[in-house]
């Protein structure tokens, strides 16, 4: 049975490709996870110039309500501003702003097919020979995005900059407002993190540099060699403290619970292949602040999740189960960070 979707977006293809006949879209499924967009995978054939074509592409949709409120404007900008470079991401094609065609806005992109992506995945004992590989591909690739100039890459027209010295409250304030419009209950461990945050701001950043936002075990694809083939989910980059992104990763959420920097390998270590790759040093106080800082992003997240499932904008069960399985866990990871625990 054919998804109802399949039609619609063959229609929009037809007009993006006028040149292009026999336009068909089928094939066209959910991809489980990811919850500020819904992704489908599918597959176009059609004629263009005398010749066949069959693409498998993803179409990224904006769902009714999201676990968090991003710009696809902004993400789409991101892969196209790293495709061919360093960072492997894949190939973006259209981007559409507008609810007529599809209900919500979307873009379409090349999928990277044949790859995994699932920790899961990559934790169940095959890929144990290659994890050094992984890890050695994951923070080199982080650090080419730290490296890069965001001018030069043409970003700075899609992404506010902010000063050196003002990367740090311009985050925790969009986090910390987060918590004020949508808790649904009161979270006192995060609140009392925000107090110390304030309160002990880190040194400016060293540069401005292009943060993913999501820079995690899980977020890229690999093979079985151990190679990296493409990072995911750009919702959440902006303009800031490339710390952050190197600290996303060292949430203890994101261990898996094997006790590594993204499951991977100690944390100096990743810290070490940054380093060589982007140029930077890391500052342990300040990689502190960034650390404790994501713990409380991550619980933002999930506090917008079960307030976008409680108010009923979005019933996606992923949803709910990001806030009913994460809060705890985050807030345990605030507690670690802290040594409270």
């Amino acid at each position: 049975m054919s998804h109802p979707l399949e039609p619609r977006v063959a229609a929009y293809i037809a007009k993006r490709l006028p040149d292009a006949a026999q336009v068909a879209v089928s094939d066209l499924e959910r991809i489980s996870g990811g919850a500020s967009r819904e992704t489908y995978r599918f597959r176009v054939t059609y004629r263009q110039g005398g010749q066949a074509h069959d693409r498998k592409l993803i179409l990224r949709r904006d769902p009714p309500a999201s676990l968090i409120d991003t710009e696809r404007r902004v993400e789409f900008a991101a892969y196209r501003a790293f495709h061919g470079s360093a960072v492997p991401v894949p190939r973006m094609l259209w981007l559409e702003e507008a609810d007529d065609a599809l209900d919500h806005p979307f873009f379409i992109a090349e999928e990277l097919a044949g790859f995994q992506a699932a920790p899961q995945m990559l934790f169940a004992g095959g890929y144990d020979a290659v994890l050094p590989r992984v890890a050695d591909r994951k923070w080199t690739i982080l650090g080419e995005i730290a490296k890069a100039d965001p001018a030069a890459l043409g970003l700075t027209s899609v992404m506010p900059a902010v000063a050196l010295d003002a990367c740090w409250r311009r985050e925790l304030d969009h986090w910390e407002a987060i918590f004020d419009a949508q808790e649904a209950e009161p979270q006192p461990i995060a609140r009392a993190a925000i107090r110390w945050l304030r309160a002990n701001p880190p040194p400016p950043a060293q540069k401005l540099s292009v943060v993913h936002g999501d820079y995690r075990t899980g977020n890229f694809l690999f093979d079985e060699a151990g190679e990296i083939h493409g990072v995911l989910d750009w919702e959440m980059a902006h303009l800031g403290d490339p710390l952050e992104d190197l600290a996303w990763g060292f949430n203890p959420v994101w261990a898996f619970g094997r006790g590594l920097a993204g499951g991977l390998v100690p944390q100096d270590e990743a810290i070490a292949i940054w380093e060589r790759a982007s140029g930077l040093t890391v500052d342990p106080a300040a990689l502190y602040w960034w650390i404790l800082f994501n713990c409380v992003k991550g619980q933002g997240i999930w506090v917008g999740s079960a307030h976008a499932f409680i108010d009923g904008g979005n019933r996606d069960p992923i949803m709910v189960y990001a806030a009913w399985w994460l809060l705890n866990a985050q807030d345990r990871a605030i507690l670690k960070v802290m040594g409270k625990l």
